[in-house]
């Protein structure tokens, strides 16, 4: 046998022993490939202007992947090697050179990375397809099926693929060649050392690290950048610091209490996971990290997610929204000719925003809602103005009622408001409670139809006031956006600096696909790198237990000798599987959780729908790492247990 067919047989056999290990792989490659198709997507560029800046954003976020996958490549190389090494001493001694075996090692290697590449890029190409697909919805554009590779995106996979393996292969086969026969056959013996030999020293350092991890979470959630990088430093300590002396220490703390030792199978389990966690504390920590990681990733992208979606719903509501503070309506007239001659409009309305004669419920709000304040007045509406808006927009007829006033506010207000049982005073007449709407109506704007709500009173009450603001709204027959919407902008740029105020211009359409570029930069490569951190982390914790099937297989055929049937025997390995598992994963839970709910706390009132949003959006992050969490899980726990389990 050849050493190329050697290398091949040896690449199969890794390939089915460490099958999960292929399959984490194999998953990455059509990652990277899917989203290196975005990056050289010219279809996907030309949507929006803001799609420029994607190939950087997902660049950044595939060079963290590269080095994520690169520290998996290289761990499970070197876990590979000393669980080999006697294999490896072993065709020294018959007669293969150091450097021949270290070259057999590299080929094997370099074989099992070629086909997960190969198979990885296959893969890749229908998830880059329905990443377009994803993408193309946001803007609204129309989809079309097309299964071709895009070359640049093949060659750059290819290139990181190269960066991971030459490196972590090069590493491995400069060890072998300077390791020596006898280190050979010994090195699977070898262990990561108790970081901290003394009990006291222990103890001391698992107080400390929770401390540390206390303050890190509380500061991570402030929106000072100096305290949240302190922050992110103190966790990142505390997780190291747990680690280290709680996996050694939990057989100090059984070896005092030793009648807890020996009750139903918890021997059995203190002894083979005592085994384990006082050897892999580093290690254990590096994976809550990569989960702490991931669970801010996915709840960012889920914060991300709701931000980008309210801000498409709240900004505006009409096709095309011009506010200007303090002008005469009338004044729109030089941006109604560009209007007339480049857009064609189904209806439009142009009406003023008065002001109140007090901020009355402006300081109801204040009191009683998470809400901000822009006026220092209540904003009142005219109600025949309030029926040409709600008439265009499609809404139901409002009807108000001689002596009374309306509320229209936003959403999360609606609430509120219903309660509210107060008169308010308009110029000089006094009006009743009538009626709250909560459509959406343009309120999250400072110069909107009210800055969360706006009171409608009849017209001659209202236009007896001063004026707050003049608007001009319009429903297209077409989206606005691109190079019509640039050419407005461009009007309002090019006024003279004289003219008093500021002039607002949004359309629905470039709201639109400015939140959709916006969501594929943002939302995109959180979720990519969150994927590929849970897949790697459960990787190295499957690998690590999967591996000590033939230990495992062993110990369980003696116990069923002594008398242990199967069912105290699965119900043992069920606990150990379970301790070792949720380990690395609860200290991320208590950080994340708390972040997740901290960052949708920073966001404007009203984009979250209340606490129960909030409660949501960790609910589907956290099922979101579970669902990946617990397959790799229930992967292992099946193969063990048809493993090593006695029939």
């Amino acid at each position: 046998m050849t050493l190329s067919e050697l290398s091949l047989r040896n690449a199969r056999r890794q390939a089915r022993d460490y099958l999960v290990y292929f399959v984490t792989i194999v998953m990455a490659a059509a990652l990277m490939y899917a989203f290196n198709g975005l990056v050289f997507s010219q279809e996907l560029q030309s949507l929006s202007d803001m799609m420029d800046a994607m190939p950087l954003v997902l660049t950044l976020a595939s060079a963290v992947v590269v080095c994520v996958i690169g520290w998996l490549v290289q761990y499970t190389m070197a876990f590979m090697l000393a669980r080999r090494s006697r294999e490896l001493g072993t065709y020294i001694l018959i007669g293969l050179e150091s450097r021949q075996v270290a070259r057999l090692f590299f080929l094997e290697n370099l074989a099992v990375g070629g086909i997960a590449l190969a198979l990885g890029v296959l893969l890749g190409n229908l998830l880059f397809q329905a990443l377009r697909a994803v993408t193309l919805a946001l803007f609204g554009a129309p989809y079309a099926f097309s299964f071709a590779f895009s070359l640049p995106a093949v060659g750059l996979t290819l290139f990181y693929f190269a960066l991971i393996y030459f490196f972590a292969l090069g590493k491995s086969r400069k060890r072998i060649r300077r390791m020596k026969i006898s280190e050979l056959m010994d090195f699977d013996r070898r262990n990561e050392e108790e970081v901290i030999q003394k009990s006291r020293s222990r103890k001391r350092i698992f107080v400390v690290s929770i401390l540390l991890g206390v303050i890190g979470t509380v500061l991570i959630m402030t929106r000072t950048l100096a305290l949240g990088i302190l922050g992110a430093a103190l966790i990142i300590a505390f997780l190291y610091g747990f680690f280290i002396s709680f996996s050694s220490g939990v057989p100090a703390w059984f070896d005092e209490r030793a009648e807890r030792k020996y009750t139903g199978e918890r021997l059995l389990i203190f002894r083979t996971l005592s085994a384990k966690l006082a050897t892999m504390g580093v290690v254990m920590a590096t994976i809550a990290l990569l989960f702490t990681a991931t669970l801010i990733s996915e709840g960012s992208g889920l914060v991300f997610h709701a931000l980008f979606q309210s801000r498409n719903e709240q900004t505006t509501c009409f096709d095309l929204y011009i506010g200007s503070t303090d002008r005469d309506e009338h004044d729109f007239d030089d941006y109604l000719a560009y209007v007339d001659e480049n857009i064609p409009v189904r209806a439009d309305w142009r009406y003023r925003v008065y002001r109140g004669n007090d901020a009355q419920v402006t300081s109801y709000l204040d009191a009683n809602a998470d809400y901000w304040s822009t006026f220092e007045y209540d904003t009142v509406m005219a109600f025949s103005d309030y029926v040409a808006l709600r008439a265009m927009l499609d809404y139901p007829e409002a009807e108000l009622a001689p002596g009374t006033y309306l509320i229209h506010c936003m959403s999360y207000l609606g609430p509120l408001m219903e309660g509210y049982d107060r008169s308010v005073t308009v110029g000089d007449q006094t009006f009743a409670p009538g009626g709250v709407y909560t459509e959406h109506f343009t309120q999250a704007l400072w110069d909107g139809n009210g800055r969360g709500f706006i009171l409608v009173v009849p017209d001659e009450a209202a236009k007896a006031r001063p004026v707050s603001h003049s608007i001009y709204a319009a429903m297209t027959d077409e989206p606005v956006k691109g190079a019509v919407m640039r050419g407005l902008t461009q009007m309002r740029d090019d006024k003279d600096d004289s003219i008093d105020g500021y002039d607002t211009l949004f359309s629905k359409g470039a709201v639109e696909a400015e939140n959709a570029a916006s969501y594929a930069m943002l939302v995109f490569p959180l979720y990519y790198l969150a994927l590929v951190l849970t897949m790697v982390a459960a990787t190295i914790l499957t690998i690590q237990q999967l591996s000590e099937a033939g230990r495992y297989r062993r110990q369980f055929e003696l116990l069923r000798k002594l008398g242990m049937d199967r069912r105290e025997m699965k119900r043992a390995l069920g606990r150990q599987f379970a301790i070792y598992y949720a380990l690395p994963a609860v200290p991320p839970l208590l950080i994340g959780v708390p972040f997740i709910a901290g960052l949708g706390g920073l966001l404007d009132p009203g984009v979250l729908a209340g606490p129960a949003q909030v409660a949501a959006i960790v609910g589907v992050a956290l099922g979101l790492f579970l669902l990946i969490y617990l397959t790799y899980i229930l992967m292992a726990y099946t193969s063990m247990k048809r493993t090593v389990l006695p029939a």
